[in-house]
């Protein structure tokens, strides 16, 4: 088993060689048994031999482990998550208020959005949202039941297709985060206003990101028991006013019938007078006024994926739970309430207030002052909940993202007072603030930006849901999305997304700018070790003497830090094709240089073929450095686990190959399920 270099030791290729690029080449691997369950066998290496002589230097330069017995059989180390999620796992009903709350606060801005689109076509817009999301149930439920790990769309492109293509997903997902912090933040505000006339949106907006901001960096994160309590309170609001609602509707109906009457017949005469804009269904006949409607309500079902984002934290079987009560809730209230809309208030009036604070005047003017007051104090409760909750989302997947070398690596640095990420918090509210004054407070826009993201992360999930279908079929799953299902679903976004483009088309180049910023910095990451080697070219040409050998050495010793992250490939044939295609996927993925395929046998397997293909692969790729160790142990979770710990690799670097579902004599065949391995990751097919 290759051993990790001493700090004071470099690497072939380190100080004393002439070749500049001598940093390229690891070396050779070795060969090593590993008895796992304590028996008396040692533990030998065997060196590979040497690759190019002409790069790798002599044999003696090469590390290839220790020659003492290993033995794995205590305890596996538990590790502790910092946000302490791992403790205790969370049943359905706190998992659907977590949920719930993020997904039920943006009807609180999306009625008006809506009706602003749709006109008196608002309901019927709300409802066939419902009937896509009922499809996305399916296409949830199959990912989580097939892949049990958080991250969400991130996750499932992990597993099904390149770290690129992932980091896209988590791209459009921290947008995503970043607009419902905002958008949010400045809701709830709007919200407060009406409560307490002396509020500046604008500037309290940015107050409240800010004192969020302080509350995560002094390590007060989202509880399960508060984010009940604010449940509990909403769902006890929405239900007294929608059954109050309607109870007042036919209690009121010399009014009330007239406003319905109104909005359905004569929705243009009903427009209060002054420089209102003029509401974007003006002039569209039905079917265009409920699909523009359609696209803008897609926005009151931004939350959705949150249960997706913490599955390893829910009890089993609880995730389909959460997604059936919330696609329950938004079913029941959401059309309800935009129904309701149009029976106190003129449907120009409330598309007019496309600021956030329409539920607590339809509230004033149905109940009284007292439920317009209720309502805005529970407005301003829940969508300060979400933003608590995209501050919680977006450092557990940047800290993700950052552990996968995806993000720079100082992000998950943490202060030593309160032990939190200070680098992601500050960050987050300098970003989300930015957004904010860069549009100048403009929810329209703001809630447009929203959509793209949210509409691009659904997107993403269905296509991973298709390619888990495709490429990851033997997974087991308790859950199955039918083919057409997926499709309508897929298409139902990309609609949606398409119809609020059209609408204002000024959200695509403010979508940009942070989506270019982010996808730059991401791929930054994947490429800087070329930029160096590109950066090394030009200061051979330039430079000469001493100085060219000092940079030469610095940017070679920069290259090596990058490249020198072992991972663990564990491989269960000696397939030469098999293994070329999990060293080509890590080749192209990952920055390393060193790979360890570990196979687990029992003591009395012979791995000389094994053994074979190894220093065959080993001469073919001399820019890798491969080891083989045999395991001799099951293959389980805590095999893996004690593997990982031993070798000091994070499970988020180990992979392998396709888990199957049934025994059909196959040897590749892994008794284990993927959440059992606890984040590794799956790279081939087969």
């Amino acid at each position: 088993m290759g051993r990790s270099p001493e700090e004071t030791q470099p690497l072939v290729g380190g100080e004393g060689k002439t070749d500049p690029y001598s940093f390229m080449y690891p070396g050779s691997g070795s060969i090593s048994t590993l008895n796992i369950n304590g028996s008396s066998s040692s533990y030998l290496p065997v060196n590979i031999q040497n690759k190019d002589s002409d790069y790798i230097g002599e044999s003696n330069d090469v590390l290839v482990g220790t020659e003492a017995k290993m033995e794995l059989t205590g305890a596996v180390e538990k590790k502790k998550v910092l946000d302490g999620s791992d403790e205790h796992k969370i049943g359905q009903l706190f998992s659907t208020a977590i949920c719930g709350n993020d997904i039920t606060s943006s009807i609180f801005y999306t009625s008006s959005l809506c009706t602003a689109a749709a006109g008196k076509y608002a309901p019927v817009s709300l409802i066939l949202v419902c009937i896509v999301l009922y499809l996305f149930r399916k296409v949830y439920g199959e990912v989580g039941s097939a892949l049990p790990l958080n991250g969400g769309a991130y996750n499932v492109l992990l597993n099904t297709t390149t770290k690129q293509v992932a980091a896209l997903a988590a791209a459009l997902t921290m947008i995503s985060y970043m607009a419902t912090a905002v958008v949010s933040a400045s809701s709830a505000m709007s919200y407060l206003k009406v409560l307490w006339e002396g509020c500046d949106v604008y500037w309290a907006t940015i107050i409240l990101l800010g004192g969020f901001a302080a509350l995560n960096l002094i390590g007060i994160s989202e509880s399960a028991v508060v984010a009940f309590i604010i449940f509990a309170l909403h769902m006890l609001t929405l239900a007294i006013f929608v059954v109050g609602g309607f109870v007042l509707f036919f209690i009121q109906r010399d009014t009330t019938f007239q406003i319905v009457r109104d909005n359905w017949f004569n929705p243009e005469s009903n427009c209060p007078a002054g420089d209102l804009p003029t509401p974007y269904y003006f002039g569209k006949n039905f079917a265009e006024a409920i699909y523009f409607g359609f696209g803008a309500a897609m926005l009151g079902v931004t939350g959705f994926e949150t249960s997706s984002n913490f599955i390893e934290q829910q009890e089993p079987g609880v995730f389909p739970k959460t997604l059936r009560n919330m696609w329950l809730i938004v079913s029941i209230f959401n059309p309800l309430i935009g129904f309701l809309n149009l029976c106190f208030v003129p449907a120009c009036e409330i598309a007019s207030d496309t600021s956030g604070g329409i539920l607590a005047k339809v509230a004033g003017r149905a109940f009284g002052t007292w439920f317009e007051k209720w309502v805005g104090i529970d407005a301003v409760l829940v969508l300060s909940g979400s933003v608590i909750t995209s501050y919680v989302g977006v450092i557990g997947l940047v800290r993700r993202m950052a552990l996968d070398r995806v993000l720079p690596q100082f992000l998950i640095q943490t202060n030593p007072c309160r032990k939190t990420t200070h680098w992601i918090i500050v960050l987050f509210f300098v970003i989300c603030s930015s957004l904010y004054m860069l549009v100048d407070g403009d929810t329209t826009t703001l809630a447009g930006v929203y959509t793209c993201a949210f509409l691009g992360v659904m997107s993403l999930f269905a296509i991973g849901n298709m390619l888990l279908k495709y490429k990851r079929s033997s997974l087991r799953r308790d859950i199955k999305s039918p083919w057409l299902g997926v499709l309508i679903a897929l298409c139902s976004v990309i609609l949606g997304l398409i119809s609020n483009i059209i609408k204002d088309d000024s959200i695509v180049y403010y979508f940009g700018i942070y989506f270019g910023v982010t996808i730059f910095i991401i791929m930054l990451m994947f490429i800087r070790a070329r930029i160096l080697k590109l950066f090394l070219f030009f200061t051979q040409i330039i430079l000469s003497g001493a100085g060219r050998d000092r940079v030469a050495r610095y940017i070679g010793n920069v290259i090596k830090k990058i490249n020198n992250q072992p991972v663990v490939f564990f491989a269960s044939k000696d397939d030469p094709a098999y293994l070329n295609k999990a060293i080509l996927y890590i080749r192209d993925n990952e920055q390393t240089n060193w790979v360890r395929v570990v196979h687990c046998c029992d003591e009395e397997e012979s791995t000389d073929s094994f053994s074979s293909t190894m220093e065959f692969l080993d001469k073919c790729y001399p820019k890798i450095r491969l080891d083989l160790i045999r395991v001799n142990a099951k293959f389980d979770a805590s095999t893996v686990h004690k593997i990982s710990q031993e070798l000091k690799i994070d499970l988020n670097f180990c992979f392998v190959s396709c888990i199957k579902d049934r025994d059909d004599g196959d040897p590749s065949m892994i008794p284990v399920t993927v959440g059992d391995l606890g984040g590794v990751r799956m790279i081939t097919s087969a």
